[in-house]
């Protein structure tokens, strides 16, 4: 069997207010605005890490898919308050550093650096949407 030459290009997660999502993702973390697109009191921001043109961010309103119900939309809105919805994990060479940087922000820590038993070592952090975010240090 052969190898497909598939990337993973982009990964979708919700907000429910675009200003908040844009300044950490942007300001906190260092993320490239790659796109802002409102439309009707909507917001769909593609954001990514700099030099990594082919790996972004969709940050949408969970609420705009028109295929989901009421109960549906509320039961997801639901979630994210709860921070149960969505996760993304990233990574970085300087754990320490970069925990810093968003402990120093107006992010909820939920875990400090710590060595896992699986083997690694990870902090995680919720956006301001309650999205969760681990980070894994590169070793």
């Amino acid at each position: 069997m052969t190898a497909m030459d598939i990337i993973i290009h982009l990964s979708f997660l919700p907000h429910n207010d675009p200003d908040a999502s844009l300044a950490f993702y942007r300001d906190t973390l260092g993320f490239e605005v790659r796109k802002d697109v409102r439309y009707g009191g909507m917001a769909w921001i593609t954001v990514g890490p700099p030099g990594q043109p082919d790996t972004s961010i969709l940050l949408h309103p969970p609420a705009a898919d028109p295929g989901i119900t009421d109960d549906e939309r509320r039961t997801i809105l639901e979630m994210m308050a709860k921070g149960s919805y969505a996760i993304i994990t990233l990574a970085t060479a300087d754990l320490d550093g970069t925990f810093a940087r968003l402990q120093a922000s107006s992010a909820e820590v939920v875990q400090e650096p710590t060595e896992q038993p699986y083997g690694i070592r990870d902090c995680a952090f919720r956006d301001p949407a309650g999205n969760l975010i681990r980070i894994n240090e590169l070793r």
